[in-house]
């Protein structure tokens, strides 16, 4: 399971710790949700959704700033438990010394900024939800075409990296050659990019290795891209029927997302990187409402009624 650490907040963030112990900042993360403990420094923690950072803002402190000594010693030690991963402190608050004492006893990170809550917690959910989400890596390459991320797929030698190289030289951007890792975000979203060690390379049978960004420059390649369509390469098949129209859509699940997925079978003399060109252009138009497979069909229904008339 994905988990990030306080210690990372801190960096992405520039955020200090006020705790004296730096471990304490190595306690998992594991939710991107934030909770703004309004109603717990109120003194209500039914429902306390402990697991979650707690953010602190100006209405939290200075309802806090109300309470008895008793009260405020009462609410820090509830709102500090073993599962809760940091508190954050917004617009520079300084860190009632009864809120150090309950989260040193339980080890919880305590933090502070000068941005805003509100802006504070939209870019910690945006940060917390791309690092969280679930992921996968599969065999394949990432292209992005016109502005659709298109991932090539097929069996071991069926020409995917000549086809991505012939790709960028016709100007389109490489996002990973051989491996692709993939997180699923917000609503069916899926991201890939390529793993470190294989960013911007490509292996070619009889080359070896080239780096993209050296030979085509920094306009070819990009770092991830959201994936539109699946590309799936297979030999080409002598007994299979394969559809002329391009009617029939096809999809790959990943995590719970289907994406549209289209068989392109591969034989010598076909230019497989034109063909694909032109299969992401068509699905832009899909996504634009243009359906050019219907329409021709629709035309070509038109042109057989019209000439069953003719002969009636």
């Amino acid at each position: 399971m994905a988990t990030v650490t306080a210690k990372e907040l801190m960096e992405e963030f520039d955020l200090s710790l006020l705790n004296d112990e730096e471990a304490v900042t190595y306690r998992p993360i594991t939710t991107a949700d934030i909770s703004r403990p309004g109603m717990e420094m109120a003194g209500y923690f039914t429902y306390y959704p402990a697991k979650r950072i707690q953010l602190l803002g100006k209405t939290e402190m200075s309802f806090y700033a109300q309470l008895s000594p008793e009260e405020q010693q009462e609410r820090m030690v509830r709102l500090c438990t073993y599962d809760t991963p940091a508190i954050i402190l917004s617009r520079g608050m300084e860190a009632p010394d009864e809120l150090k004492r309950a989260a040193d006893e339980v080890g919880v990170p305590i933090l502070s900024t000068s941005i805003s809550t509100t802006r504070l917690s939209s870019k910690l959910m945006m940060f917390l939800e791309s690092r969280l989400a679930p992921m996968t890596a599969l065999h394949g390459v990432l292209i992005d075409i016109y502005g659709i991320g298109v991932m090539i797929t097929g069996s071991s030698g069926v020409g995917k990296s000549e086809t991505a190289l012939d790709l960028v030289r016709r100007g389109h951007r490489l996002v990973a050659d051989d491996s692709v890792e993939i997180r699923q975000e917000q609503d069916g979203v899926l991201v890939g990019r390529a793993p470190e060690l294989i960013r911007h390379l490509l292996e070619i049978r009889g080359l070896g290795i080239i780096n993209v960004m050296t030979l085509f420059g920094a306009g070819s390649v990009r770092n991830e891209k959201r994936i539109g369509l699946a590309i799936d390469l297979e030999a080409w098949d002598q007994k299979k029927q394969y559809d002329r129209l391009g009617l029939d859509e096809d999809a790959v699940q990943i995590f719970d997302t289907d994406l549209p997925k289209i068989t392109v079978p591969v034989r010598p003399g076909r230019n497989l990187a034109v063909i694909i060109e032109v299969a992401a252009m068509n699905f832009r138009l899909k996504r634009m409402g243009i359906n050019a497979a219907e329409q021709f069909s629709e035309r070509l229904t038109s042109v057989i009624e019209e000439s069953d008339h003719d002969h009636d």
